[in-house]
């Protein structure tokens, strides 16, 4: 999977409930009020956000997993936004079709906050 970055999301269970939708293929369209789509670089910053934020504010977090073309991705810069470990990348919102295009297999989940 060299041709590959792999990101991290981290997502409450209305995404996930989506993502399962799609086959485990792609991510939702982005809601009204929410421009950007941001995977982040690293499963730390994933986790922080799926175990903090998204269980705090409906319940439970999930951290999913998935590979992206690097032919695609590479052209969206790193964003640091905090430490160090909180890197991710900011992909307009109307992109996000291009980007679940470029999807290499399945979204997975690997870590589950209840």
């Amino acid at each position: 999977m060299d041709d590959t970055l792999t990101l991290f999301r981290p997502v409450g269970p209305d995404e996930l409930d989506l993502i399962y939708a799609s086959g485990n293929r792609a991510f939702p369209p982005r809601l009204p009020g929410q421009p950007i789509f941001y995977p982040v670089l690293n499963m730390n910053y994933a986790v922080q956000i799926a175990r903090d934020w998204n269980m705090r504010d409906s319940g439970a977090g999930y951290v999913t997993r998935f590979h992206v073309r690097k032919d695609f991705i590479l052209k969206y810069p790193v964003q640091t936004v905090g430490d160090n470990i909180h890197q991710e990348l900011w992909i307009p919102a109307a992109e996000l079709p291009e980007l679940n295009n470029n999807i290499v297999g399945e979204i997975e989940v690997i870590a589950v906050f209840k």
